[in-house]
């Protein structure tokens, strides 16, 4: 009962507010994760439970993306000297942010599949490897097949034309082999 007093207290004292160094800390953390991201998605968050967003962050947590809500102002200060600072006009209202290190197309599809299952999730942009991105440019990269599909799609079209001449080089090796042996033939007989 002391411990719920004590918390009521705190928050009307205004002591659940960062101090500077606890900003400082946000910022140099996002600005860590916005250098390392690929992909950044804007969500907007309103109307959400904490439920909800539990369940958004465990989808994206289950394939190693990340999403958090922050401060706007803290926010525009970490994507300084990052790809992100284009964006920097998107931190307008409660805005949650969806994080991917490795495979954008993940990201963005990850999130718009929990849109489509909620759609009290607003998509308000992003950035994609360094380039901001709209709603409907976000739409459009969600179609695109994964980082492995597309490497794979490439090995696959590189490995084409080598085994196309390795079964054109075959294929004349045993076309000769069959004439010297039609050769040898008619000279034995």
């Amino acid at each position: 009962m002391l411990l719920i007093y004590t918390a009521v207290s705190d928050v009307k004292k205004g002591v659940n507010k960062l101090n500077k160094a606890e900003k400082t800390q946000v910022i140099s953390e996002l600005q860590d994760k916005f250098a390392k991201a690929k992909g950044v998605v804007f969500t907007d968050y309103r109307g959400l439970n904490v439920e909800e967003l539990t369940d958004l962050r465990i989808s994206l947590r289950a394939e190693a993306l990340e999403y958090r809500v922050v401060k706007n102002t803290l926010a525009k200060i970490a994507t300084e000297g990052t790809s992100i600072e284009a964006a920097k006009d998107s931190f307008n209202g409660p805005v949650g942010i969806a994080i991917g290190f490795d495979d954008p197309v993940l990201l963005i599809k990850k999130v718009l599949d929990f849109n489509k299952s909620n759609d009290k999730l607003e998509i308000k942009g992003g950035v994609i490897e360094g380039s901001l991105c709209s709603v409907d440019q976000i739409k459009a990269i969600s179609k695109l097949p994964s980082r492995e599909v597309q490497l794979s799609m490439l090995v696959g079209a590189m490995q084409a034309p080598a085994s196309k001449m390795a079964g054109l080089l075959n294929a004349t090796l045993s076309q000769f082999i069959y004439a010297l042996e039609a050769l040898k033939t008619t000279k034995t007989e």
